[in-house]
């Protein structure tokens, strides 16, 4: 058991560390080569944040977790917005001008909705799962084009702000990129590993697990980057690093996953997790855009989404 857990917090430290240098090589590495810097937000970030996930999602589909590879990418949904951006608008309080934020939160709703649909017969097969990837992708040539109509948009303003406070050596990416993506796949294995061992010990399924340890710390890239984000004023960027995170989890996380192998539905899911995500991204919408004049996420909200937070762990511990 002590085995175990350990392996879970030097996973989880390890695979946190490398996620970061991931993105910070690869922004770089992306600006150098002239990729548009809402490519770099939405993909090389996106994939970047979401990395955590990924990884831990498709070891686990391979390994027969299938509820481990769900929990970790719908909690991370759940904890990216109750707890993420809740913690954040109460320190921080958000408000939202980007026109290409206001189109992307409708999509992240339309998406999770197409998700929720698989799931109600049980499992998510193949081509279910190269639909949600195919998604992703139209996705990404939509916002490109959406980009050159509109170029000049407070999203765009705070990437590029972002991107020029990047301090690495272009020489030293090279190096950090393929080895940053190497330690997470293996840093990701001592996750699962660890994180299978303390749910059968507890007797709990590796579902709640997903949805809890390893939601929150695979969430935590999610909230250091909102954060940060929200400090230096960047407040468009840190709500567009939880959307990026959400769509990556919904698509491209659950898409490859169920594309290596086809993943069964736990009941629990469609009951109790699904509502909760698809709720608190209603909510995220009304917050952002579902009112006259600029969006915009306060403290009161904030504080609500963090008590959310709160009620939905404690009903995953007692249910």
């Amino acid at each position: 058991m002590v085995v175990s857990v350990l392996l879970l917090i030097v996973g989880l430290a390890a695979l946190l560390w490398s996620a970061d240098r991931f993105v910070a090589s690869a922004s770089v590495l992306a600006g150098h080569w002239g990729m548009p810097p809402l490519l770099i937000g939405m993909l090389v970030v996106g994939f970047g944040t979401s990395a955590p996930e990924m990884t831990i999602s498709v070891l686990s589909a391979l390994e027969g977790n299938p509820g481990l590879a769900l929990g970790n990418a719908y909690g991370s949904n759940i904890s990216n917005i109750a707890l993420v951006l809740g913690l954040t608008a109460l320190i921080y309080p958000l408000q939202v001008q980007s026109e290409v934020l206001k189109k992307e939160l409708p999509l992240l709703l339309a998406a999770t909705g197409v998700a929720a649909w698989q799931l109600f017969d049980g499992q998510i097969t193949r081509l279910e799962a190269g639909v949600l990837l195919a998604l992703f992708v139209g996705l990404l040539i939509w916002s490109l084009i959406q980009n050159r109509r509109s170029p000049i948009d407070p999203l765009i303003a705070d990437i590029d702000d972002s991107m020029s406070k990047q301090t690495m050596v272009s020489a030293r990416c090279y190096f950090w990129l393929p080895a940053s993506l190497i330690l997470l796949v293996v840093s990701s294995r001592l996750v699962v590993t660890g994180a299978v061992d303390v749910a059968q010990w507890f007797g709990l399924s590796d579902l709640i697990i997903g949805l809890t340890v390893v939601a929150i710390g695979t969430s935590l890239p999610e909230l250091a980057s909102t954060l940060v984000a929200a400090r230096r004023g960047e407040r468009e960027l840190a709500l567009g690093n939880v959307l990026g995170s959400n769509l990556f989890n919904t698509l491209v996380v659950i898409g490859l996953a169920g594309v290596v192998t086809p993943l069964a539905v736990a009941p629990e899911v469609i009951r109790r997790d699904l509502p909760v995500m698809v709720g608190l991204t209603v909510l995220l919408l009304v917050f952002c855009i579902g009112r006259r004049g600029p969006g915009r996420i306060n403290r009161l909200e904030g504080a609500a989404m963090l008590l959310l937070y709160i009620g939905y762990t404690v009903m995953l511990v007692l249910w």
